[in-house]
């Protein structure tokens, strides 16, 4: 395993020196790609019924497929054409009877959605996370590390099937389909990857954790730091270093980890290297190409066509659904002060369809971006036009005003005296005076955001904030049955859910009273 070890790494140190895309080859990639995927899906039943046979003879395939091929959000692929998949017919979005199922409910949605993944989804995934590995050519790395285990903590390998499809988390599914050259360097392992209750795989994993060498840490935020935590109590140390005297790297996804950094950190024995991912159930979108990037940069020809929705009230309504037509633009035409829903039309039989994720690019030239927030997840009762992006920002900002950790954080709008008021919910073990952070709160969001300062003075009457500990936030998802694995928790709550979370909350409150 040191022959592979040097073998990688002779692999990343010629990877840096190939010559990089510049802007005006990023549109020719994409063309390249979307012709490679309308090819391929020619003769399915959506190639037939939006003639891609036409569309491939026209001199300018990429205007005669966005003329063509209509606008879809899950429930409208789903409801015309994935419910066929799923039934086992073939050959319906994508030239195959599609095999797995990742299910998926983001942070929006309440039902699991059910999004498919084709073989090229799992070939181009893979391609995906080596070039992800080639990227640490950036990197001062010795062959010796490339020899490290990886822990990637995701969902069960032990996938549900019913007789025509197998489903579960896309993590599970991925990792039940490594390359058999991977399996060496892949850890927990099969054996714990499959278990699927997450007390069980953590508690393995915390035992047998001396036993690896691991280089590489995958994983969301929350549920890392409830590992390390747990293996430094177990094995009596100070840091994970002491356990895991190589880590050099932790990769994440999915969400702002600045929120986590502070006592992440606390668990460490020096400091690592930070790679972002973009891992979607929809297929490997983007990933951090360079140290201290602000953005991610975007897959390009990895069988996924981008397209990109101005994220405004002319192609969203209120609830943050897409509007019939809306406005689309391509990598030629974007620029860097606008922020875009992403359209993706994908090797899984996804056309033209919105992953709800908004973004902002960070630098336009190198088609790198930012993750803001979802399109059903932010807050407009009145007008305010609150993003994540905004609640992220504004919560970094009294984490370092008042030196305190705020690991998590979720908002409600509520009707408040005939007008309308939000209420926070801050995930902090360390003492706090809540009006002032309150105060606090607030004033950040008219500093970041005119339109809520706005509403402040008019339909906006109040700010409440609820200071709770960390584990309030963990017991709930575990209540959801969202413990572990990918899921992360919402930043924004909304109808039942929100009225769930008051009464998980609520219920806590009575429990520390009698106590």
């Amino acid at each position: 395993m040191a022959l592979l070890g040097k073998i990688l790494k002779r692999t990343i140190d010629l990877n840096q020196k190939l010559p990089k895309f510049r802007r005006k080859d990023a549109y020719q990639k994409q063309e390249k790609t979307l012709k490679k995927l309308l090819s391929k899906a020619e003769f399915t039943a959506f190639g037939e019924h939006y003639n891609f046979t036409r569309i491939l003879a026209e001199n300018d395939p990429v205007s005669a497929f966005r003329a063509t091929v209509d606008v879809h959000d899950y429930n409208s692929m789903f409801r015309k054409w994935w419910y066929r998949t799923l039934n086992g017919e073939a050959f319906v979005c994508w030239p195959e009877r599609v095999k797995y199922f990742a299910l998926s409910s983001g942070t929006s949605e309440q039902s699991s959605k059910h999004i498919p993944v084709t073989k090229d989804t799992l070939k181009a995934i893979r391609r995906g996370s080596m070039k992800q590995i080639l990227a640490v050519a950036h990197y001062d790395l010795s062959p010796e590390f490339f020899q490290k285990g990886i822990l990637m903590l995701g969902g069960s390998t032990h996938l549900n099937y019913n007789g025509t499809y197998y489903s579960g988390d896309l993590s599970g599914i991925t990792t039940s389909n490594i390359p058999f050259w991977f399996q060496h360097f892949y850890k927990p392992g099969r054996r714990i990857a499959r278990e699927r209750e997450w007390h069980n795989k953590l508690d393995e994993m915390v035992r047998n954790a001396r036993q690896w060498d691991i280089g590489i840490v995958c994983g969301v935020p929350a549920w890392i730091q409830i590992l390390f935590e747990r293996i430094i109590e177990f094995h009596n140390v100070k840091t994970i270093h002491d356990v895991w005297p190589n880590l050099e790297i932790y990769t994440w996804g999915g969400v702002a980890f600045k929120p986590y950094k502070k006592s992440f950190e606390k668990l460490l024995g020096r400091p690592i290297k930070y790679l972002e991912t973009y891992l979607a159930s929809e297929g490997f979108i983007a990933f951090q190409n360079r140290p201290d990037a602000e953005g991610i940069q975007l897959l390009l020809d990895n069988g996924i066509f981008f397209e990109f929705v101005p994220f405004t009230s002319d192609n969203f309504d209120n609830d943050g659904s897409l509007m019939p037509n809306p406005k689309t633009y391509t990598l030629a035409d974007i620029d860097d002060q606008t922020e875009y829903a992403i359209l993706i039309s994908t090797c899984s039989g996804a056309w033209r369809y919105l992953i709800g994720d908004t973004i902002r690019f960070t630098d336009v030239d190198r088609a790198e971006i930012k993750i803001t927030g979802r399109t059903k997840l932010f807050l407009s009762l009145c007008g305010e036009h609150l993003s994540q992006d905004n609640m992220n920002r504004a919560i970094d900002l009294i984490a370092e005003q008042f030196n305190i950790t705020i690991n998590e954080y979720t908002v409600a709008g509520m009707n408040y005296e005939n007008l309308f008021a939000h209420h926070w919910y801050l995930g902090c073990d360390d003492k706090v005076d809540v009006e002032k952070v309150r105060i606090a709160i607030d004033e950040n969001l008219k500093t970041l955001n005119d339109d809520y300062r706005v509403e402040r003075i008019a339909a906006l009457k109040e700010i409440f904030v609820d200071v709770i500990p960390n584990h309030v936030f963990t017991d709930w998802m575990r209540a959801q049955g969202k413990e572990g694995g990918q899921h992360k928790f919402p930043r924004v709550l909304k109808n039942e859910r929100y009225e769930n979370w008051k009464n998980h909350v609520e219920q806590f409150k009575k429990e520390k009273l009698i106590q």
